[in-house]
């Protein structure tokens, strides 16, 4: 009796353990690895996680942009920080040879792509094709600001936003468009009255709020849990654009309205001057780029933008602002290397500093340096003949993108603030 009650007894020890390890390993199969996003398959060889949603809505319209030649690049800044930091494995991983979903399983409501409408050349019918696939697509348009200075053009529309849901994850397709100045300019995402605001989280998108301007990328091809996409060679650099990246418009309405009551000045002392000061804006800019030195239109160069988006042909300056802080030693000498001579400098860096630089035919480079205080900005000015100082106040601003004589430039967003702060509330005579 005593034999029997030890068999019986190690056989319900041996079958109570085998049944606590296949829990175990059900338990870690069907809920630890799905929780940690590492899900295992039933089936050899199977690849992890590519069954999540976001990854097949991807997948889907890179299949459509791929068949449709819809020249598109990843632009979402999430997944670009997450690659960035794992560029050169990235890099050397083959098509097919991922072994799990490390970048677009990540939960998250949208992937964020750019268009190059430029290079766009079958527009017609891939909308269809898109819903025809599964997709749910919104397309939202505006007027085209580069037509804006032309009143038979001005109303013409183009797209600026195609967003795309497969069930619950949406593309933010933002159309990239090129500008004068060589850089690519997006829209403001703004919807009009008939738009289900519903059909996604639409605040939560991170392009759109306002529109954008961006240097022309340099692109290049990865490949990313098992798909192919174009992004940014140097997505550092475009990830440092995007916060800063903030576009606002020259108003030609405002500006055809100033000379109907101002008639422009087209002779032909005028028309030089402002060849003359575009010449040296451009070489300016190029100056400061090579520094790596922030600057914006200030003083009357920036009354001619926002008044009549140009220059105003009577002031006899280009006129630039620079944060103190961004102040390099050797930007005098930067300046004469491009053979711009000083002509002055007053204050010091330490307080209201201001330089001026010598151009062709009398034009001169004023630049002043801003100083924050807290609840406002400064700049100094000293009078050339009697070296009389002067302190000149302002709201606190940000900078804006901007264009301006066929450039991207920076000026205040704050930009009647700014104005006003300088010249008071009645510009428009002066």
């Amino acid at each position: 009796m005593s034999r029997i009650n030890k068999n019986v007894i190690l056989a319900l020890l041996t079958l109570t353990s085998s049944a606590f390890l296949l829990f175990q390993l059900y338990y870690y199969k069907h809920y630890l690895s799905a929780k940690n996003g590492a899900g295992l398959s039933k089936s050899k060889g199977s690849r992890i996680g590519f069954d999540s949603i976001q990854w097949r809505a991807v997948k889907k319209f890179i299949m459509l942009t791929s068949s449709q030649n819809v020249p598109v690049f990843l632009i979402d800044p999430l997944l670009l920080e997450l690659i960035n930091k794992n560029l050169e494995q990235v890099k050397n991983t083959s098509h097919g040879s991922t072994s799990g979903c490390n970048f677009f399983c990540v939960p998250r409501d949208f992937t964020a792509f750019a268009l190059q409408y430029h290079l766009w050349k079958n527009e017609e019918g891939w909308f269809q094709i898109a819903e025809n696939m599964g997709f749910q697509c919104l397309k939202i348009e505006s007027k085209d600001p580069r037509l804006d200075g032309i009143d038979s053009l001005s109303g013409t529309e183009i797209p600026l936003h195609y967003i795309c849901k497969l069930a619950t994850h949406a593309i933010h397709l933002v159309v990239f468009h090129e500008r004068s100045g060589n850089y690519l300019w997006h829209g403001h995402l703004r919807l009009k009255g008939h738009i289900d605001r519903k059909f996604i989280p639409f605040r939560k998108l991170q392009f759109g709020r306002y529109a954008g301007a961006f240097d022309r990328p340099e692109l290049q091809q990865i490949t990313v849990d098992g798909l192919e996409v174009l992004i940014p060679k140097d997505p550092a650099h475009f990830l440092e654009e995007v916060p800063h990246s903030r576009f606002i418009e020259c108003r030609y309405k405002e500006a055809r309205a100033f000379f109907q009551q101002y008639l422009d000045d087209n002779t032909v002392e005028a028309v030089a001057f402002r060849k003359r000061a575009k010449e040296l804006l451009q070489l300016a800019a190029r100056t400061l780029k090579k520094l790596g030195v922030r600057f914006w239109l200030s003083s009357g160069t920036c009354l001619g933008w926002y008044r009549q988006c140009s220059i105003i042909p009577y002031s006899k300056d280009v006129d630039l602002g620079i944060f103190i802080q961004d102040y390099k030693s050797n930007i005098i000498s930067a300046f004469q290397d491009a053979g711009l001579p000083l002509k002055h400098k007053f204050g010091k860096v330490e307080d209201s500093l201001e330089l001026s630089f010598q151009g062709k035919d009398d034009i001169k480079l004023d630049i002043f340096f801003f100083y924050e205080e807290t609840d406002h900005m400064w700049n100094g000015g000293t009078q050339a003949k009697t070296g009389k100082k002067f302190k000149y106040l302002f709201p606190k601003f940000t900078l804006c993108w901007t264009e301006f004589v066929d450039m991207k430039v920076h000026v205040p967003c704050e930009t009647i603030e700014y104005i006003e702060a300088n010249y008071g509330k009645n510009q428009q005579g002066m």
